[in-house]
């Protein structure tokens, strides 16, 4: 691929090339292994990857914040996805349904003007993640590269009072997503991550950052992207995990907050 000038264009309003803003931080390594379920084991990193973007799905557009921590299946290095926060109700159940993906109601605001980037998540009334900084402009380049991603697809028993004993209609599964990318564009970003307490997102809470590690824009070439069901969990070891908040994978109670 020839070196371009600058960053990608498109016509005037187009959000295809709109890039994502991704943002790594470093937590406490026991904060992860608190949240993965038995069988996905914390990567060599303790790195948080936040990923806000706003990107056509299928054919309007999808305002969104991605939430990773580093993690391990099967000796694969990957992420385990936390939540994928969106502002389109539509896509949120049946990607739930499909392929386990952790989809939830989030309303995201995410622009640039010059070399001024700026970001801001809110759910249920609470701002858990806002970013302001300053694109340096030029081109880093990246090789193409594969992401490995884990997602859970579970359903628990059937009934109006569901009893854990009773188990599962279909018990948890290991969703194994692999992506290939190129990179048509990317530029590092100087800038500041803040993270607010929320009982809905509790990433302050629940994997404080004690260092920020980096910050880019990105404009991927999506080269190829495989869903696959790679592995079955522990049901028994599984079931504190069954409960979330909303239709994110953060432990929750009764499909609400966990709160105090």
């Amino acid at each position: 691929m020839s070196e371009q000038a600058t960053s990608p264009q498109g016509n005037t309003g187009d959000i295809v090339n709109w890039p994502m803003l991704k943002i790594v931080y470093r937590t406490d390594p026991d904060k992860i292994a608190a949240l993965l379920p038995p069988g996905i084991t914390p990567g060599k990193d303790p790195h948080v990857n936040l990923t806000v973007y706003n990107f056509p799905v299928p054919d309007e557009p999808e305002y969104g914040i991605v939430t990773t921590v580093n993690a391990d299946y099967n000796g694969i290095e990957g992420e385990y996805t936390l939540g994928y926060g969106i502002d389109q109700e539509s896509a949120i159940f049946i990607s739930q349904e499909t392929n386990g993906q952790p989809k939830y109601p989030c309303t995201t605001e995410y622009f640039r003007l010059g070399p001024q980037v700026s970001a801001r998540c809110t759910h249920q009334g609470y701002t858990f993640v806002e970013f302001k900084g300053l694109s340096r402009g030029e081109n880093v380049p990246q090789q193409e590269w594969v992401q490995n991603e884990w997602w859970i697809k579970v359903s628990r028993a059937t009934g109006v009072m569901p009893d854990p004993a009773r188990g599962y209609d279909f018990p948890p599964h290991v969703v194994h997503v692999k992506s290939t990318y190129g990179t048509a564009w990317k530029e590092a970003v100087d800038g500041e991550l803040v993270l607010r307490d929320s009982p809905w997102d509790p990433l302050a809470s629940r994997l404080p950052m004690r260092e920020q590690v980096s910050a880019h824009l990105w404009w991927p070439i999506f080269l190829n992207r495989e869903i696959t069901l790679a592995g079955k969990l522990d049901p028994e070891g599984f079931m504190p995990f069954a409960d979330t908040i909303s239709g994110s994978r953060w432990p929750g109670s009764n499909g609400g907050p966990r709160r105090g």
